[in-house]
């Protein structure tokens, strides 16, 4: 299925349609600030292990990362130290993944809190933050892997609904997308490192 919603201007009523399926324990992709992102309800694990199942990745092992709607937000669930709060309040909403210390006894599921750290996003994107918003928890996020020699089908909603109908219960056509992920920044020591160089600028290494 594939659901039209203006970047500028989210409507609520398809927003609404979306969030009944993530809360349903759907998959929904939908645009980012960066590339196309297939997720679910972070709370729902039964939606995560079905989006890791799907990719072929160990849940328990592999690098898993959350979008949330704000920093406030963001301190339900990893620690923030002062020189990581002023990365994130300078930096975000933007095209950046942070590494964080996940936060022991916090709300996320046992997938989750079973590990040491997760990345978290806050990406330059109406739809998404609207998403979250009306969610009201955090999205469990994957972009979409791209592929240069087939771009369109990780940049043209029309063609990732006709390559992911199979996957994904919903497609958000949210305009064209880009072509280069997050740049993802290890926050979980006083020692700040560049783990990815992506589409955000790392000024402040």
């Amino acid at each position: 299925m594939l659901v039209k919603i203006y970047p500028e201007n989210p409507n609520a009523k398809e927003i609404g349609k979306v969030v009944k399926i993530l809360q349903d324990g759907g998959l929904v992709i939908y645009p980012t600030d960066t590339l196309y992102a297939i997720g679910c309800d972070a709370m729902n694990i039964r939606a995560v292990e079905r989006i890791c199942r799907i990719r072929g990745l160990d849940p328990q092992k592999c690098r898993l990362s959350i979008i949330c709607a704000d920093i406030s937000n963001i301190s339900e669930y990893v620690k923030i130290n002062n020189t990581a709060y002023k990365l994130l309040k300078q930096y975000l909403p933007g095209p950046y993944t942070f590494i964080l210390p996940t936060i022991h006894g916090s709300e996320l599921p046992r997938i989750f809190r079973n590990r040491k750290e997760i990345g978290i996003r806050i990406p330059d994107c109406q739809i998404t933050l609207e998403l979250v918003r009306t969610l009201g928890n955090p999205l469990l996020t994957m972009s979409i892997n791209y592929d240069e020699a087939e771009s369109e089908y990780t940049t043209d909603p029309e063609l990732i609904e006709e390559k992911y109908s199979n996957v994904a219960d919903i497609v958000i056509d949210g305009g064209f997308g880009g072509t280069e992920g997050s740049t993802v920044v290890d926050c979980t020591t006083d020692e700040i490192s560049l783990v990815r160089q992506g589409k955000g600028i790392c000024d402040f290494l």
